[in-house]
């Protein structure tokens, strides 16, 4: 069974708020950026917060949780469960290795694996693709959960169809 939520439009204005690349000559701007965004997200949580995002972590998992609190800032209604069997949890959810990471959400048939934007999260939902989910495959500082200071690594949100990935949006 496939989600097919629709979100307003306005929705879409989230992603363009949440990019933002942090460097130690526009700290300043990144802050201003990353309040806009949760701003920006706070406008959509009265539909995020339909949806429920089931979690499944490892119990000492100290970034998960993390990003668990991202999720619920941003409006999301989060199931927790802490699993010792992950590598079961990714297998059945249909997570390839090369996209692992170390969480693993799932929403109707979608996996959201890995430390993914809330902001990235409502977009797809919103454009509801042929797709079987997102990743941001291994624990990229400044993502959603891996937060170091101003640091920011650059990563991808990869997209997963079923049979090949491509990157849904990059991260810099």
């Amino acid at each position: 069974m496939r989600v097919n939520r629709r979100f307003p439009g306005w929705c879409l204005g989230v992603v363009t708020a949440g990019i933002v690349g942090v460097t130690a000559a526009c700290a300043g701007e990144a802050a201003d950026a990353r309040e806009a965004s949760s701003d920006a997200m706070q406008l959509a949580s009265a539909d995020v917060a339909s949806l429920t995002m089931k979690v499944y972590k490892s119990p000492t998992c100290g970034c998960c949780a993390e990003w668990i609190e991202h999720l619920e800032a941003a409006g999301f209604t989060v199931e927790v469960e802490d699993s010792d069997a992950m590598a079961l949890v990714k297998a059945e959810a249909g997570v390839p290795a090369a996209l692992q990471s170390c969480h693993t959400g799932v929403i109707g048939d979608y996996f959201f694996e890995g430390h993914i934007p809330a902001e990235t999260i409502v977009r797809f939902m919103e454009e509801s693709p042929d797709a079987k989910g997102l990743a941001v495959p291994g624990m990229p500082v400044g993502s959603p959960g891996m937060e170091m200071g101003d640091r920011v690594d650059p990563y991808d949100v990869v997209l997963f169809d079923g049979e090949s990935t491509s990157v849904y949006e990059s991260r810099r």
